[in-house]
């Protein structure tokens, strides 16, 4: 009687150490990601010099891969183009989205370092010529 109540709490032991280390691995530090802004440009026809055509912030939405070209996340950033995401440290490539089919930015690799968040500026091609 004595050695299945002890088994049994050493089971249930061993069942919350394991969904502790599981979790744990899932969620991320909230001090480690990455943050920055969307921008998009040019939204200028023609560029004349003394009158600038900065690029504009951009909501977009992005889709976060792992090493294994695997999709972790996906995140959208807000009208003034920015974004915050916490993600545990590794190697993950940015994989913008074109809502509309002209509007364009290639895939971007980023390195997230344990303790901090990244810098990333992610830059849209508006197709504007």
């Amino acid at each position: 009687m004595y050695l299945a109540r002890l088994l049994k709490h050493v089971s249930l032991c061993v069942v919350t150490v394991l969904l502790v280390a599981c979790s744990s691995a899932v969620t991320p530090p909230p001090d480690t990601g990455i943050e920055g802004q969307v921008l998009i440009g040019p939204m200028c026809p023609v560029v004349q010099f003394g009158a600038p055509c900065p690029d504009q912030p951009y909501q977009a939405t992005i889709a976060v891969l792992d090493k294994n070209g695997r999709q972790v996340t996906q995140f959208q950033s807000d009208a003034q183009g920015r974004f915050r995401v916490s993600l545990a440290p590794g190697t993950y490539t940015l994989r913008p989205e074109s809502s509309d089919g002209f509007t364009r930015a290639g895939e971007q690799p980023v390195t997230v370092a344990g303790g901090q968040y990244t810098q990333v500026t992610i830059a849209y091609d508006s197709g504007i010529r």
